[in-house]
């Protein structure tokens, strides 16, 4: 529900919530139909799966964003499997309200819906986690519906695809020209079709977005999508500053943590160094 009130000419329209005591994928169903939007962060470990729960985010993803800013790859293709369900299962045991979805990592998935099932299978058991997404249009619908017959939940991912990115060469926006526009609209149904409860757009352009959003009954939740869609990913790091390396159009920092925390250290070494740490206080 939406209410609208008027305060000395000015309208201000805000977005009635519900409070839920856990976010299932039902509740995010419930929230695009509502039109309360839908937050989900990335995390990979215990420390600040923590924080964002008890802050009260909606989703954490356990990217294979974790190649890139936990391992230092380029890419996010070389993650593996046992990698990710380690990560996975650090974030779990820090939640006790938000879903957690897990990326399939490139490799364990495409081109083989037994290869699918099985590392959808070792995600859920190992890690406990509440849902996989993997990347993908009608290439991936089989492996999808495959892994639904073991009743895992899937999430989609369309758009830019960053385990594609050898074969797109960049990254740079997707679907601006019509062709790709009208294939990702198709994809977008058959995986709404297939059975996935969600979809991510990233790097499309917002009037696509919107499309897509007003096309699906299931959620779809943007990265560089535009305000249209039914809730908003980041990358957790990019958001609070801790890389500094990565500055789309679409990221917003709300801290700046690399210094913050680089300037701490750096009093610290100098606490040490003139043996201002530990004073009296500090010592037993």
């Amino acid at each position: 529900m939406v209410l609208s009130l008027h305060l000395k000419n000015k309208k201000i329209t805000m977005s009635v919530h519900k409070e839920y005591k856990k976010i299932t994928t039902h509740s995010l169903q419930e929230m695009k139909i509502r039109g309360e939007k839908i937050s989900m962060l990335t995390a990979y470990d215990y420390s600040m799966a923590k924080i964002f729960d008890e802050a009260k985010i909606d989703v954490l993803l356990v990217g294979d964003s974790a190649s890139n800013v936990m391992h230092g790859h380029e890419t996010t293709l070389p993650i593996t499997l046992d990698e990710m369900i380690s990560h996975a299962a650090a974030v779990i045991r820090a939640v006790n309200r938000c879903l957690v979805v897990v990326d399939l990592p490139f490799g364990s998935y495409q081109g083989n819906s037994k290869e699918a099932l099985n590392s959808s299978i070792r995600i859920m058991k190992e890690s406990e986690a509440h849902a996989v997404k993997l990347e993908g249009g009608e290439e991936v619908v089989e492996s999808i519906k495959r892994i639904l017959t073991a009743g895992i939940p899937v999430m989609g991912h369309l758009g830019l695809t960053p385990q594609s990115i050898y074969k797109f060469g960049t990254y740079e926006v997707r679907a601006k020209e019509d062709a790709e526009a009208q294939k990702l609209l198709h994809d977008a149904k058959l995986l709404e079709e297939a059975g996935c409860f969600a979809l991510v757009l990233e790097k499309i352009p917002s009037k696509l977005a919107k499309q897509v959003t007003e096309l699906v009954k299931i959620p779809v939740i943007g990265i560089g999508a535009g305000s249209d869609v039914d809730g908003q990913v980041l990358v957790s790091h990019d958001l609070l500053g801790i890389n500094k390396d990565f500055s789309p159009k679409f990221l917003r920092r709300y801290l700046n943590l690399f210094d913050e925390i680089k300037g701490a250290v750096e009093q610290y070494i100098a606490d040490v160094k003139s043996v201002d740490f530990p004073n009296e206080k500090e010592q037993y």
